[in-house]
């Protein structure tokens, strides 16, 4: 199963650079802004006999920023990369803006955890404008796009450094910027921030919010971090723990923007999807006979 997970991973990664010469399906539903509506029902992932996910239901409106959240190994990257279109759903249905997804699509951009996918022989600017120019579009245009998203990302000035010249939050705004330079309808990002120090991390939130409200994309983010699902969602799914995994909850996240993490909704929602995550994390370990451990930790042992 490892071995089939990796070469799933590195096939995700090869196809991030290949979608943006592929051309989009027709669209049958409309669209608010430049955001794009998810429609995922009754979806299940298989590998061989194992079954990751199944029964997924979600409804993900145009502009909707959607957390999934939950236990290590519960197949929230699974789910994300079917609906990038780099893996099918074994059963049920997955539509972006009405048309099935069944493979890789300019639609549909993808952020990795690691900044690793940006190529390093290639400056800010060029790593920002490789889809555009795959497509054939102008020397102008493509100018017009890096300093619009650039600008958006906050990295004007480094548009002729290299990756390699560049911290680790700076690399992940330029992979942002690259899939934003192809002008998705969705974004989804798989634990974008998980690799960097917290504070770096924190200001990389706070970007991603007000990135999403200027460019009206839909995304759908996948974190462990129940504070940063807080922050940054208009909702957030709770997956339950895999193998077979599904969704457990699905909370409104109604808080003001920017947010507050001391506001006292923002603790109540906090204490609920920790119970939601506790009850499958201890679910998970009683289903690997971990049973004794998780007693003698009930008595603090």
């Amino acid at each position: 199963m490892a071995e089939a997970m990796k070469g799933i991973e590195k096939e995700t990664v090869e196809n991030a650079v290949a979608v943006t010469t592929v051309a989009a399906p027709t669209r049958t539903e409309p669209t608010a802004g430049r955001g794009a509506a998810l429609r995922v029902e009754q979806a299940g992932i298989s590998f061989g006999d194992f079954r990751a996910v199944q029964g997924i239901d979600l409804d993900i409106p145009a502009g909707e920023f959607l957390c999934l959240l939950g236990p290590s190994g519960c197949g929230k990257s699974t789910l994300l990369s079917a609906m990038a279109g780099f893996i099918e759903v074994s059963e049920g249905s997955l539509t972006a803006d009405g048309a099935p997804v069944r493979g890789p699509d300019p639609e549909l951009g993808m952020v990795f955890q690691s900044s690793e996918v940006l190529f390093d022989w290639m400056t800010v600017h060029q790593n920002v404008t490789f889809g555009p120019r795959m497509r054939g579009v102008s020397r102008a245009e493509q100018n017009r796009v890096a300093d619009e998203f650039l600008g958006l990302v906050g990295l004007r000035h480094c548009a002729d450094r290299y990756p390699g010249q560049l911290s680790g939050g700076m690399r992940q705004r330029v992979q942002i910027a690259r899939v934003l330079a192809n002008e998705p309808g969705v974004v989804l990002m798989d634990e974008p921030f998980g690799a960097l120090d917290a504070q770096t991390r924190q200001v990389l939130q706070q970007e991603t919010a007000r990135i999403w409200e200027a460019s009206g994309c839909t995304v759908v983010f996948v974190t462990h971090d129940i504070d940063e699902a807080i922050l940054l969602a208009d909702r957030v799914a709770v997956m339950t723990a895999g193998p077979a995994a599904s969704i457990k909850s699905l909370y409104t996240v109604d808080l003001p923007r920017p947010r507050d993490e001391s506001d006292p909704a923002a603790l109540r929602l906090r204490n609920k999807l920790r119970e939601d995550i506790g009850e499958e994390v201890r679910k998970a370990m009683r289903d690997q006979g971990l049973d004794d451990q998780l007693d003698r930790e009930a008595k603090g042992a």
